[in-house]
């Protein structure tokens, strides 16, 4: 492929297609999940990134081997996808929440006083997990059943009945503006800890939260990116074809 085309191309789908990349979008400050339906010369531009260095990168073949695991996403069933989802990302964030907030907790009161944004960053997680608890609870019990039953139906070759709301864009609309405002949120949280770097005065326990919390943030990314990058637009593909509305 040549540049012209890979600037041209979504930075979603180059994350479809080659997970691993994230490394290299994350290295930039790329937003490759929730502005993931950005043209690669776009986002680039925004972040004031130099395009071709990005797509020299992109290009070699050492991005598998710099720590990346590449998982075939775009590859997987649908339903193997939500399975994904459900049963990583969303038990993930339930298992990760409580023991991150307890963390944060500890390093808060230990070094709260010489390091106050982490009474922000506190209140900033508290919020999140707050808010992506609803957000979960929306996915398993409207929207996750509804999009089983579709996938069934589109398996048989055979029409599926309308959502209740009308269509699966409704609800998809809620969860990608729910995906928009925790983007931000942790967008503003990587500026508030200096991307996750431990100060000069942290304690092992002071590291110890900013790798958490950035896997944690890594896992969020990667779960935004599956349902709006694959998930939802294939989705929305198989309503048209499967109902009739």
């Amino acid at each position: 492929m040549n540049t012209s085309d890979i600037k041209n191309k979504s930075v979603g789908e180059i994350v479809k297609e080659d997970f691993s990349t994230v490394q290299i979008f994350k290295k930039y400050g790329i937003d490759f999940c929730c502005h993931g339906s950005e043209k690669l010369g776009t986002a680039c531009e925004k972040q004031q990134v130099d395009v071709d260095k990005v797509i020299g990168e992109l290009q070699k073949p050492a991005v598998q081997s710099e720590g990346a695991v590449k998982i075939p996403f775009g590859s997987w069933p649908l339903d193997l996808l939500i399975d994904y989802v459900l049963k990583i990302h969303h038990r993930g964030i339930r298992q990760n929440g409580p023991e991150l907030m307890e963390l944060l907790d500890k390093v808060k009161e230990v070094h709260g006083d010489n390091h106050p944004e982490l009474f922000e960053l506190s209140d900033l997680v508290f919020e999140s997990f707050h808010d992506l608890e609803k957000h979960l609870q929306k996915e398993e019990n409207v929207l996750f059943p509804y999009l089983y039953d579709l996938y069934k139906a589109s398996e048989a070759k055979q029409p599926a009945g309308q959502m209740h709301c009308g269509t699966i864009q409704n609800p998809i609309r809620v969860m990608m503006m729910e995906h928009e405002a925790e983007g931000e949120r942790y967008k503003h949280i990587r500026v508030l800890t200096n991307n996750f770097t431990t100060p000069e005065d942290g304690c092992a326990s002071y590291h110890l939260l900013m790798q958490k919390l950035e896997q944690f943030v890594d896992a969020l990314f990667e779960h935004i990116h599956i349902e709006n990058n694959i998930i939802f637009p294939d989705f929305i593909k198989l309503e048209e074809e499967w109902v009739e509305m």
